[in-house]
């Protein structure tokens, strides 16, 4: 839980103030799926971190522990979606050895596409930047 906390607490930190998605797609190694998903709304002037809803914040939080601890996801990525002009901005991490490594832009661009016949949102995809991996945890 602990490691879990601090790589949201960096993630929201290298995001920044705004209004902030964050998914979590994870695949457990009994072949299935799962997925939690948080609104945030962050400023720095004054400082503030707004959960719009409490009960999907602690399932993404509680998928990130497992997916960060590794003995039943077999892999995962964690999406962050900030309301932005003229387009929403997309950068995303890949959990690798207990931590979050970001991800390679062109597998992102490729992954945020919209399921045919939804409406597209068209994103700008960036690198998301590296966050440090606490020691000792």
């Amino acid at each position: 839980m602990s490691r879990a906390l601090t790589a949201i607490a960096l993630v929201i930190l290298a995001l920044g103030d705004g209004e902030h998605t964050l998914n979590l797609v994870a695949e457990r190694t009994d072949d299935t799926f799962v997925r939690g998903q948080a609104d945030l709304s962050v400023g720095t002037s004054p400082v503030r971190l707004t959960v719009l809803d409490e009960d999907s914040y602690a399932v993404l939080r509680t998928l990130l522990v497992f997916a960060l601890e590794g003995s039943t996801v077999r892999s995962a990525v964690l999406v962050a979606t900030t309301a932005a002009e003229p387009h929403p901005r997309a950068c995303a991490w890949t959990v690798r050895g207990g931590w979050l490594h970001p991800m390679d832009t062109a597998d992102l661009q490729q992954a945020v596409p919209p399921c045919p016949g939804v409406p597209t949102v068209r994103r700008e995809v960036y690198r998301a930047p590296a966050l440090d991996q606490p020691h000792g945890d």
